[in-house]
Formats: structure tokens, sequence, C-alpha cells
């Protein structure tokens, strides 16, 4: 008997061990490949946060417009910034307070410029990445912007830009993005958060499921940041059949907000 209580004992034990290693071992999730065997994030994609009102945390506010009311109310969201507030130093703090202030006038997004990078990946709208073994296109919903990520001619960018000049690489199973080039003109969110034109981004895609990316960027800029920070979220695959990127050349939306006061008034 007491030999088998022992034996008993033993396998309950093994048992145990075995479920507790089991549970604490993190499965890595593998994702389907593309023809060159290098991770498949063919498809269209979306955030689903709040970040493009304010990329640190914010509560909910009325709209800066009142003949709105709540259609333009802002939700209120966590932050995505790895510490929770960005470094910024005083004097560029002071001035992201005066783009807060004026933001009907000063935002780029209400002029439809391009959004700029990383900006452009947790706007309200999804975009679409094609895929290929030399080139990494992705195509936005907003303004129609797009971005070539060169995987094999890695050059410096030949001019600033909206959307920065791209060079990617796959580290493993991620996707990695370095980009620089960038002008000075855009921002991070409609809080008035910016940069200047020393701006440099590297981003990481890579997938947790078939349906997600787990995205993160460094946003180093020495000229605004005291430090370097970074950003994480996730990016959700669109699972409609019919899923596609719709339109949104918001252009001719501007066109009387810029030069409405340009037109020749009757009788002059």
């Amino acid at each position: 008997m007491r030999k088998w209580l022992r034996r008993a004992l033993t396998v309950s034990l093994g048992l145990t061990l075995a479920v507790i290693a089991a549970a604490g071992q993190t499965r890595t999730y593998r994702a389907s490949r593309a023809a060159d065997g290098k991770p498949n994030f063919n498809g269209i994609w979306q955030a689903l946060n709040e970040a493009y009102w304010d990329i640190e945390a914010h509560a909910a506010a009325p709209s800066p417009v009142i003949e709105l009311g709540a259609a333009h109310a802002v939700a209120g969201g966590l932050s995505i910034i790895e510490g929770g507030t960005l470094p910024y130093k005083p004097e560029a703090l002071a001035k992201k307070q005066q783009n807060y202030a004026n933001r009907l006038e000063l935002d780029p997004e209400i002029k439809c410029y391009l959004p700029g990078v990383p900006r452009a990946n947790y706007m309200p709208y999804p975009f679409q990445v094609i895929q290929g073994p030399k080139y990494i296109m992705m195509i936005y919903t907003y303004g129609g912007a797009v971005r070539t990520i060169y995987m094999d001619e890695h050059k410096e960018a030949p001019a600033d830009s909206w959307m920065g000049w791209s060079n990617g690489h796959w580290d493993g199973d991620a996707l990695v993005v370095d980009t620089t080039g960038f002008n000075d003109k855009t921002w991070f969110d409609r809080a008035g958060n910016f940069h200047s034109d020393a701006l440099h981004v590297v981003e990481r895609y890579t997938a947790t499921s078939p349906d997600h990316l787990l995205y993160e960027a460094t946003i180093e800029d020495p000229n605004v940041f005291t430090r370097p920070w970074k950003i994480s979220m996730l990016l959700y695959r669109r699972l409609e059949k019919n899923a596609q990127i719709m339109e949104f050349r918001c252009v001719e939306f501007v066109e009387e907000l810029m030069y409405g006061h340009l037109r020749k008034k009757p009788g002059k």
C-alpha cells in the first residue's frame, strides 16, 4: 500500500509540475507566409483607439466648434506612449500648447495635408498593405496617402516630404521600417503634438494572430524631445468579405476653406 501511495504521489507531482511548466511557456504565433517565405501582412488593417484625438491620455471633451454639439466631441482615450507622457523640451511644450489652442487653424488634417508617420496608422480609417519581396506599399484611405517601403535598395531620402522615406527589413518575423526625410508640417494627433524636420521613426509590425498586428514605433527628434520615446497598439484586420479601401480625396472638401476668399465677387 505504501509503495502504491508513493507511486501515486510521484505521478501526481509530475503531472502538476508539467502543468505548471506548460502554463509558464508562451506560445509564439507564426504568421502565414508570402511567396518569398516572409510573414504575409497583405490585407486591410485599422487601429481601434482614440489616439487620433491625442496620443497622450485624455478625457472626453466638447467639440471646439460649439455648433457641432456632440457630433464632433472628443472621445476620451488612454495613452499609447510608453511611460504615459511625451518628453518635450520646455520651449517645445509651449509650442504644443499653442498648437492646441489654435488647432482649428493649424492642424494639417483640417486642410487635407498628408498625415505623416506614425499618424497615418491610427487615423480612424483603414489602410491596405500590398507586400512584395522588394517593395511593400501602404495605401491609406485618408487623402489617398501612399508609402513605399524599400526592402532591398536602401537609400537616404532625396528630399524632405510629408510621409518621409522608408527603408525596411525583416527582423525574424517582424517587419522593421526606418523612416527619415520628413518635413516639419505634420502632427502626431489633433491635440497639437508635433515634431521638427529632424524626426526619425523606427516601426515594428509583428503578427500576434492571423488578424492582429502589434504595431510599435520609436520616435526620435532631438529638436523637440529630450529623449526618444515609443508608442504601441494593435492593428486589426478588416474581415468583411468586401473589405476595400474607399476613396477619401478630401482636397475638394477644403477648397472653400482655403481658397474661398480668393473667389471673384459678382460685380467686381
